[in-house]
């Protein structure tokens, strides 16, 4: 979290892999492995925390470590703009993506969810062309054949037994690509992981007040499997991870920053039927080979 923090301020790196400087690399990975691990992390949380209840409990205790972080490093308040548009972002990120997510994961294997948001990019490539950015041809190309992917695995079993979590999935996509775009191009945060934090802390409070609508109450007495995959969701999953995506919006593109939207598929799927017992069809697997193709090309514009 450290490295991540003092990154912040910091925007000289020598380049590196795919022309990347090192921190950014770290960035990369961190979305897609360890997000790609945070779905079944989710799942196996879900016998004791609810889904909405989950999600909000993670994200307001990462938030208020982290602000307490920046506050006893110096970082100033959020202004009252940057606590709206925090809310803002919060809400539609956290709010509708993560809330979604864990709804979804509720009726749907975490494999399936995750491979569904590989239409993630599309949507933000769709949202930015309201600011004048245009993806290049093979990324396109790249981002169109994830969709076909996703469009495939829509029609396998796992999705056609839940519309439910269908539907959840789609709005969850639908929302966080949103989030993501405005945080970009419209509602600025505060500066660097003060941002993050408040953004972490806004959307906390919306997902609790969606659990308290939704009846959710702790499973009780405490199952030390769903405490163990809860915590790895608020360090890893949230601290460092969450993190390193809106450093990558903020120094990447919007492509490369939702890249990890075709690689969580696979380390999620393979997670879900090596540890959750869960099932995935030939159909299935051949819709998330076609997704990964897709990241093939987008990776391979970034490194021509």
């Amino acid at each position: 979290m450290n490295t991540l923090v003092s990154a912040s301020t910091s925007r000289s790196s020598p380049p590196g892999f795919l022309g990347l400087p090192p921190l950014l690399l770290l960035c990369l990975a961190a979305t897609w492995l360890i997000w790609g691990s945070t779905y079944l992390a989710i799942k196996l949380a879900l016998p004791m925390f609810p889904p909405f209840l989950q999600m909000g409990t993670r994200f307001l205790l990462a938030g208020g470590l982290l602000m307490a972080w920046m506050r006893w490093r110096g970082a100033a308040w959020p202004n009252r703009r940057q606590w709206r548009n925090a809310l803002i972002v919060g809400t539609l990120m956290l709010g509708g993506g993560m809330g979604g997510t864990a709804f979804a994961e509720v009726s749907v294997g975490s494999g399936l969810v995750v491979a569904f948001i590989a239409v993630v990019p599309l949507l933000i490539a769709a949202l930015n062309l309201c600011w004048g950015v245009r993806p290049g041809r093979v990324e396109v190309a790249g981002i169109a054949l994830g969709l076909v992917g996703v469009l495939m695995l829509t029609q396998g079993a796992g999705f056609q037994a839940s519309p439910a979590g269908l539907a959840a999935i789609a709005i969850a996509c639908a929302t966080w690509s949103l989030g993501s775009v405005l945080s970009q191009r419209a509602l600025p945060l505060a500066p660097g992981a003060t941002g993050f934090a408040s953004e972490m802390l806004c959307g906390g409070a919306v997902l609790m007040l969606l659990s308290a609508l939704h009846g959710e109450t702790l499973a009780w007495p405490p199952q030390p499997l769903a405490v163990a995959a809860w915590l790895y969701l608020v360090v890893f999953g949230s601290l460092i991870a969450f993190n390193a995506y809106m450093l990558l919006l903020a120094r990447a593109s919007a492509g490369l920053a939702s890249s990890y939207t075709f690689v969580n598929p696979v380390i999620a799927m393979l997670l879900g039927v090596a540890f959750a017992g869960e099932h995935v069809t030939g159909f299935e697997w051949a819709a998330v080979s076609v997704v990964l193709a897709g990241v093939l090309l987008l990776m391979w514009r970034r490194r021509a």
